[in-house]
């Protein structure tokens, strides 16, 4: 299991992740606007998941990262379905897999 620390920089590093791909989807004139708003959905969690990690509460945490984790897997069919830019793609990808990374050491 991931100690404390360890989650609150993973998530610092996730955090960095989705303000990326915020600004790529929202800059890309060709993303499709499923892949932004699912990539908005889950930047509108982020300050409750930020609040959810600073609790400590390792349940809360875990039910946190599901949910985003969820929204990741929704941006990455969406990703799949269309026909994003290769810059859209990829940053949807590695959003997907650092917050899949995440949930499964969490697990």
């Amino acid at each position: 299991m991931l100690q404390p620390a360890e989650i609150q920089q993973r998530f610092s590093q996730i955090q960095q992740t989705i303000n990326q791909a915020e600004e790529v989807t929202r800059n890309d004139q060709g993303a499709p606007s499923d892949i932004r708003d699912c990539i908005q959905k889950i930047a509108h969690e982020m300050p409750e998941a930020q609040r959810v990690m600073q609790s400590n509460d390792q349940s809360q945490i875990v039910q946190c990262i599901d949910r985003l984790e969820e929204l990741g897997d929704q941006a990455k069919r969406m990703v799949r379905n269309g026909q994003p830019s290769p810059q859209v793609a990829s940053v949807v990808t590695r959003v997907h897999d650092v917050l899949s990374d995440l949930k499964h050491q969490l697990h």
